[in-house]
């Protein structure tokens, strides 16, 4: 291994949170290697929405003029279409503090397959995202990021007052009805035949206007990804216009060797309010550890907090971002 492998920091992601910790960590002098795999969770999604400046950008487009902007420092490399095949912790005192590395440091094979390029880095960002799992109904691929979507923060003004479903399975279901009766009078609860909705949070959304199928869908009908009607094993159809759905979700950290950060469970790897996981000298910023909305403009000021946070610790200062 050469100098030229050995980095300061290791970000792992190109999402807005990976782009925007490697940006700012960047313009702090740290010589930073940025690693994307380049499978995007939301690469169905046509537009996203909620970023200041960047309303209704296509994420594709969001991501090529971040990649832009960091090509533009000589200490910032990023690598696209790869990935972090392994990532060990060695020469550190595993009882350190959060907020001190000490000396430890952070060896990653990076590339495609086996052999691949050693780095090492002193500190490593994970901006992984969240892996997720769909749930199991008929042709949802062929509606998923057109007009079925999975964030109402998101996608919902575009629908809005429109017929909507909510497909999923999960303990939230209800709580997530009533989020996304904010924007129509006119919303079904597909639950495909788990118990997930009690018979007393059905009568509630009943109250609120919000109808619950507990059949399992047969197929959703519709044509180039518009939905117009959900069809039930039952026989019964529902006219729909649009929704979202509720999908499974985990992080990856299959790539990790001999240590593992705490995750809560929802998935999403424990930190402090500054990103700092339970391993001294790795970080965690985006969905990947935060809970809430899955916004772009989220994730990417994560990724701005933990870059600060990283320098910070890097020089000793004690900060209570």
């Amino acid at each position: 291994m050469t100098d030229t492998d050995a980095y300061d920091a290791l970000v792992i992601g190109g999402g807005p949170a990976g782009l925007s910790a490697a940006l700012n960590l960047g313009r702090s002098l740290m010589r930073v290697l940025l690693v994307d795999a380049d499978r995007p969770r939301n690469a169905a999604t046509l537009n996203s929405h909620g970023f200041l400046t960047r309303d209704g950008v296509p994420p594709h487009e969001l991501r090529r003029i971040a990649r832009e902007e960091l090509a533009a420092y000589p200490n910032i490399e990023v690598r696209t279409r790869v990935r972090v095949l392994s990532l060990e912790r060695s020469d550190g005192a595993g009882d350190a503090p959060p907020s001190d590395a000490g000396t430890a440091r952070f060896t990653a094979s990076v590339g495609r397959r086996d052999p691949a390029r050693v780095v090492t880095a002193r500190s490593v960002v994970l901006a992984t995202g969240l892996r997720e799992t769909l749930p199991e109904v008929p042709n949802l691929r062929g509606f998923y990021g057109i007009s079925l979507f999975s964030c109402a923060a998101c996608d919902a003004w575009e629908m809005r007052g429109r017929r909507l479903a909510l497909i999923g399975t999960t303990d939230d279901l209800t709580d997530r009805a009533r989020l996304i009766s904010r924007w129509t009078d006119h919303l079904t609860v597909f639950t495909l035949g788990a118990d997930t909705v009690t018979v007393a949070q059905e009568a509630e959304l009943a109250a609120a206007g919000v109808a619950v199928a507990r059949h399992p869908i047969s197929e959703l009908v519709g044509d180039r990804g518009r939905i117009e009607a959900i069809r039930l094993e039952d026989g019964t159809e529902v006219a729909i216009d649009g929704g979202f759905v509720r999908p499974q979700w985990e992080t990856d950290l299959s790539f990790l060797r001999g240590f593992s950060p705490s995750v809560d469970h929802d998935g999403h790897l424990v930190t402090d309010r500054s990103g700092r996981t339970d391993i001294p000298g790795l970080y965690a910023a985006g969905d990947a550890a935060i809970p809430g909305p899955q916004q772009l403009i989220v994730a990417a000021g994560a990724g701005a907090r933990v870059a600060s946070v990283l320098v910070q610790d890097a020089v000793g200062i004690t900060t209570a971002h």
